[in-house]
């Protein structure tokens, strides 16, 4: 159940991207980010009133609250690497820096997370899985690639804050946290780098209303995804939202450019390949225990 909710998510996060890459062309790349997160504070500050709950209290940890400033974050880091290498590159990078990060966080348990150590039986999978990785990386710019490594790695931060922030409280409130702080970080990015774009952003509704879904969208992904951190493997999870992302993206891909991208289907089928690979193995070793 966990693994299929973790495959919904990666549908979700392309679903998501689609959209907000509509709303940055009608509004500007940080203004549009302003916007997402806008609409995804009411949406979830809504559903708080419905439920009755109060999101702010004392005594939690001050950096609980910060997920959301990953997130703008990830998305500066991947907006500052575009361009300089491909798509598919910053795919397979923000792979990699997730994946290590998962495996950071699963082997030693970081920021009290429960461990999952890597097993040597798992050599087949992970081999798979950096196949695909490489097969998608067709560009080389240091900077690019670090900052796509950075931005996979801050991925596993943002969603591990989350889920101990909604240890803490609910789920509703860890997502609450998330925008909010997210908005504040986001009217500073939009404040340091986009005023280029304040002169030129069209600040006329658009008459193409479903573009503003993706901020509803991303708070259907954080609640998901906060509420199975705790239930999986770190590394796990990255694999599978990458798989339900990948996916997902060669059939939005299809359907609107009528276009695929033949790395990313064989990056893809290898990260599958690879995934499936260690789940059987562990599905083998639990049954000889």
């Amino acid at each position: 159940m966990f693994y299929i909710l973790s495959l919904i998510s990666g549908v979700l996060i392309s679903i998501s991207i689609a959209l907000n890459g509509r709303l940055a062309g009608e509004h500007g790349l940080h203004f549009s980010s302003v916007i997402v997160h806008i609409t995804g504070l009411v949406v979830i500050a809504i559903v708080l009133l419905i439920k009755r709950e109060m999101p702010f209290a004392k005594g939690r940890p001050f950096l609980y609250h910060f997920g959301g400033a990953f997130g703008v974050i990830i998305v500066l880091f991947n907006n500052l690497a575009f361009g300089r290498i491909s798509v598919s590159a910053i795919l397979a990078l923000i792979l990699l820096g997730q994946s290590a990060a998962g495996l950071a966080f699963d082997q030693f348990g970081l920021m009290g997370m429960k461990k999952y150590p890597f097993n040597k039986r798992k050599i087949v999978g992970l081999i798979l899985i950096i196949c695909g990785i490489i097969v998608m990386i067709d560009q080389f710019d240091f900077v690019a690639m670090l900052l796509s490594v950075l931005a996979g790695a801050s991925t596993v931060i943002s969603r591990t804050l989350n889920a101990k922030l909604s240890n803490l409280s609910s789920v509703r409130t860890s997502t609450f946290y998330n925008y909010l702080v997210g908005l504040a970080f986001a009217l500073v990015v939009f404040l340091l780098f986009g005023g280029g774009e304040a002169i030129h952003v069209d600040r006329t509704l658009s008459t193409d209303l479903y573009i503003y879904l993706g901020g509803i969208l991303g708070v259907c992904f954080i609640l998901i995804n906060t509420l199975l951190v705790p239930k999986i493997s770190a590394f796990y999870l990255t694999l599978l939202l990458f798989v339900g992302q990948v996916f997902a993206g060669i059939a939005i891909d299809a359907i609107i450019d009528q276009a695929f991208s033949l790395p990313i289907i064989i990056g893809g089928v290898l990260v599958g390949a690879g995934l499936c690979a260690d789940l059987l193995l562990e599905r083998w070793k639990q049954g000889n225990h």
